[in-house]
């Protein structure tokens, strides 16, 4: 077994344990020798993993431990690197350095090994057409949708009809040629989408919406019948 999914493995089975468990337990379950166990877990406990106890005593990995990014295996980076490069070319400027910040942070934390994997991930992203222009800062619009603020919209629909729109921003979609906000809005009191191309003017209230985002995230879901886990379908 390569050595990053048997760090993952060793992970896996501390995470089973509630009293220490004996490096020679491990090392049976795990197929290797008792040295590659010591040597793994000090691996581990170097990355950040509370593992408490010593060799001839037991290892127990105390609650709360999250995964460090050394422990992404070789598909999750590639899925990574693959989404990060999506956004860097299809989302607007901050969002693509953002995105690219989120590589470099990861790729200084990995092992040369799993560095090496994302720095040369085969799945690509090939040419689409440029989204439509926005006439509105799209990173203003992300600040106002993560602090729940209401949103006042001018909008011109498809029909070049003009209207001023009170707004709750409950998400943001991405298209290849369109970006889309869906909100509840106040004057159709249902829920609407808004092609962010053709929102003339925006300006974010000091109002918080009366309802919290989930909750009208899930009860958007619930209309458009989107399963929870899924954005559009």
């Amino acid at each position: 077994m390569a050595r990053a999914p048997r760090l993952l493995r060793l992970l896996a089975l501390l995470r089973q344990y509630r009293h220490p468990v004996s490096g020679q337990a491990l090392a049976e379950q795990l197929d290797v020798s008792l040295r590659t166990v010591y040597r793994d877990i000090a691996t581990l406990q170097e990355q950040g993993a509370d593992i408490t106890g010593e060799a001839g005593v037991g290892y127990l990995l105390r609650p709360g431990f999250l995964l460090p990014p050394l422990m992404f295996s070789p598909e999750e980076l590639e899925a990574l690197a693959l989404g990060c490069r999506w956004v860097m070319q299809q989302t607007d400027e901050p969002l693509a350095d953002a995105a690219h910040s989120v590589l470099s942070k990861v790729a200084t934390v990995l092992p040369p090994d799993l560095r090496e994997t994302l720095e040369g991930a085969s799945l690509l992203i090939g040419p689409s057409p440029a989204p439509e222009p926005e006439q509105i800062d799209l990173a203003l619009l992300r600040d106002a949708i993560r602090r729940e603020r209401k949103l006042d919209l001018s909008y011109q629909d498809g029909n070049g009809s003009h209207s001023q729109r009170i707004v709750w921003p409950v998400g943001y979609g991405l298209f290849a040629r369109v970006r889309v906000l869906i909100a509840w809005c106040e004057a159709r009191q249902d829920f609407r989408h808004f092609r962010t191309d053709r929102i003339q003017a925006m300006t974010v209230l000091d109002a918080r919406m009366p309802q919290r985002r989930r909750a009208l995230l899930a009860a958007w879901r619930k209309a458009e019948g989107i399963r929870a886990g899924r954005f559009f379908s």
